[in-house]
């Protein structure tokens, strides 16, 4: 079955990004615990714009994590299922 995946994107200042990279990791932990993975990436040309990836193996893992997230994720109405290119 083809792997779900969602996003959000993130600007954070300077002064809020020791606070940002502490939410991070309680989020990774929590979509960990909740057999999803996620990834962080911050833009080369533009320090402090983040995207964030959430990705599960299936649909309805991603809804059920996003659904129990303790912070809620912009585009989770959002959920991208992997494209099978024969």
């Amino acid at each position: 079955m083809p792997r779900a995946l969602t996003f959000q994107r993130t600007v954070v200042t300077p002064s809020e990004r020791k606070k940002y990279f502490e939410r991070l990791r309680a989020r990774r932990a929590y979509y960990t615990g909740v057999s999803c993975r996620f990834w962080v990436f911050e833009e080369v040309g533009l320090a402090g714009a983040f995207i964030e990836f959430i990705e599960a193996n299936e649909p309805d893992v991603l809804s059920a994590a996003l659904g129990g997230a303790p912070d809620q994720v912009v585009e989770a109405a959002r959920i991208y299922r992997e494209v099978e290119l024969d």
